[in-house]
């Protein structure tokens, strides 16, 4: 009993302190201590240099190309302009009259194509702030409508996202982004359904009382290095992505969009067709792992596709890169502390589920769960998720430490390796934007709002209908299998 308080109270500390900006950098490795000092005769060098350092290192071998390449790509697309191109090409084809649903398709379109969440918020307020200023649209409501574009279906749900949250399943499960296509459509539809209406009747309800966009001070807020380290493991330095004020024309709305297109398409052909046809049985070797294609395959198409992306993004808007090397040294900075964070809250899960309360704490999730492997799996990933404040952090805690054993079990069930990977990719959206998430903190200040202002919202869209769309697709994939 004293090592489960120990577990609760690190946990509890944990949520506190990152809300308060302590870097999980610090918190990860401390709070992991902190537990396992309540569990007497642990020795505390051996867990650290041995379970924590381990998990976090090897998290860190395996998604730092992704976290790299999707930061570089991020920054090429700001940079060029061709994520502004792209939000503005959307609205000014929707205009004002479907302000909330251009900009959520705005930023859906660019998250989808790999674009980082943060440098789809920095790019497509501006154009948000203006249009829901042109439409009278409260401002409280533009938050929530970004968040419903860029932090819901298409990290977690629509297949073929090389989002990290869809990403880091392939490897535990032998899948590709592409897994359970027909259920992650119907989980994103069920997200963007449900928000689209909930957002629009509060944009209605507001018209009818008079509230129109308000009176408020549109200068852009400035981030002190407390706000830029919040807990989530995703959190950019905002210094290095906030959009570049050099005056310079937007490439076309085609141009523009081209490397997004790429992304989505190879990511398909490279996983799906290229890679499988290929003979990889040199991955036996323990030289390489002793590992098979279909564990790798996922994270190879991802980095190929993110690559020749990159490259094309350069080539066809090279003149307005005023200074690549700059944006190339941007993009990678910003690629660090996101992985580094993700790879503490791994260090801080193995620690704890090598710890004796851990078995106390699975088998109540397992009771929770009433024996079915998908509700376990999806319980267990949503409240680790918004315990760290991460999608990626909890999904990571969960897989590593439960993630064999639930596939064992799913295997044992008839449950196939893709429901299990869209099952856990839908459940890291949910519980991960609790007001401590950084992704809603800095969201919030790039619109200079508070959580009383606008978290209303942003819990409907971002907690909630996600919450809703995880349970139908457990239920439809426990009555039907994965499709």
């Amino acid at each position: 009993m004293i090592g489960l308080l120990g577990v609760l109270a690190a946990l509890g500390l944990l949520i506190w302190l990152a809300y308060r900006g302590v870097s999980v950098l610090l918190l990860g490795p401390l709070m992991a201590l902190l537990a396992a000092i309540f569990a007497v005769g642990t020795p505390l060098l051996a867990t650290y240099t041995q379970v924590f350092m381990a998990s976090a290192g090897n998290f860190i071998i395996q998604y730092f190309p992704l976290f790299l390449l999707g930061a570089l790509f991020g920054k090429l697309m700001d940079d060029s302009g061709a994520a502004e191109s792209i939000a503005q090409g959307i609205v000014d084809r929707l205009g004002s009259a479907r302000a909330i649903l251009a900009v959520v398709l705005a930023c859906a379109v660019l998250t989808y194509g790999g674009v980082s969440l943060f440098v789809v918020a920095f790019a497509v307020y501006p154009i948000a702030a203006a249009l829901f200023r042109q439409a009278n649209i409260p401002k409280r409501l533009v938050p929530a409508t970004i968040a419903l574009g860029a932090f819901t279906f298409t990290m977690t749900a629509l297949p073929g996202t090389p989002a990290i949250q869809n990403a880091i399943p392939m490897p535990y499960f032998g899948t590709t982004p592409f897994a359970a296509p027909g259920l992650g459509v119907i989980a994103a539809v069920v997200m963007f359904a449900l928000g689209q209406w909930w957002l629009s009747r509060q944009a209605a309800r507001a018209s009818r009382a008079g509230e129109g966009y308000g009176e408020h001070d549109e200068k852009p807020v400035e981030f002190d290095k407390d706000q830029r380290e919040r807990s989530a493991g995703e959190s950019f330095d905002v210094a290095m992505i906030a959009p570049d004020e050099t005056s310079r024309g937007l490439p076309g709305f085609g141009l523009a969009i081209a490397p997004v297109v790429v992304v989505i398409v190879l990511n398909y052909v490279f996983s799906s067709l290229v890679f499988p046809a290929l003979d990889t049985t040199y991955l036996a070797d323990a030289h390489y792992g002793e590992t098979s294609i279909d564990s790798v395959r996922g994270v190879w198409a991802i980095i190929c596709s993110l690559t020749i992306a990159s490259l094309l993004l350069i080539a066809m808007c090279w003149r307005r890169l005023a200074n690549l090397r700059r944006t190339l040294d941007d993009g990678a900075n910003a690629s660090v502390l996101p992985i580094f964070n993700t790879a503490s809250l791994v260090g801080f899960g193995a620690v704890i589920a090598a710890l004796p309360a851990f078995a106390l704490i699975k088998a109540f999730v397992d009771d929770l769960g009433a024996g079915n492997p998908l509700v376990s799996l999806a319980l267990s990933v949503n409240l680790l998720a918004g315990v760290t404040g991460s999608a990626s952090g909890g999904m990571s805690i969960a897989l590593q430490t439960l993630g064999a054993e639930y596939l064992q079990i799913a295997a044992s069930v008839g449950i196939s390796p893709e429901l299990l990977h869209r099952v856990t990719t839908v459940a890291t959206g949910g519980l991960d934007s609790l007001p401590h998430n950084g992704a809603v903190v800095t969201l919030l200040g790039i619109c200079g709002l508070t959580h009383r202002q606008a978290y209303k919202d942003i819990f409907m869209v971002a907690v909630l209908f996600p919450i809703l769309a995880l349970v139908l697709i457990v239920v439809l994939g426990s009555l039907f299998g994965s499709f």
